[in-house]
């Protein structure tokens, strides 16, 4: 028999995902979204590229355990990853995943700054940036 509190928290993993899928949505007129459905999204920087192919910025994933946010300009940025709280950084997976179970609202307020933040870095951001990767 499955624990009924499992239960419940997954339960709650589609409105974590569409909280994380929110953030993203917000700036669409610099992200194309390149997938979007009820398990992932994921969205590009517009007329960004990175070895001939449009340039990642984040994206989100209802899983198993739970619903990942990414954001590649974290992974890219040790400044923007200092900015991080000791809060949301025990969310995090690596430098650019960011792990939930629950809407936690101060954490998205964060992760929503931290995002904006991201984006205007990668709008400044070109091919020469990436010179010798």
């Amino acid at each position: 028999m499955k624990n009924p509190s499992t239960k419940t928290m997954k339960g709650e993993f589609p409105e974590v995902f569409q909280a994380l899928r929110s953030i993203l949505l917000e700036h669409t007129t610099k992200l194309t979204v390149t997938k979007d459905n009820q398990e992932l999204f994921y969205a590009d920087m517009k007329g960004k590229m990175y070895r001939g192919k449009p340039l990642c910025f984040g994206g989100v994933r209802l899983g198993k355990n739970y619903v990942s946010y990414y954001l590649m300009p974290a992974y890219m940025n040790p400044k923007l990853q200092g900015k991080i709280s000791p809060e949301l950084k025990k969310h995090m997976q690596g430098k650019a995943c960011f792990n939930f179970k629950h809407i936690d609202k101060s954490l998205f307020k964060e992760l929503t700054a931290i995002t904006v933040t991201g984006l205007k870095m990668f709008e400044n951001i070109n091919e020469s940036t990436f010179a010798g990767s």
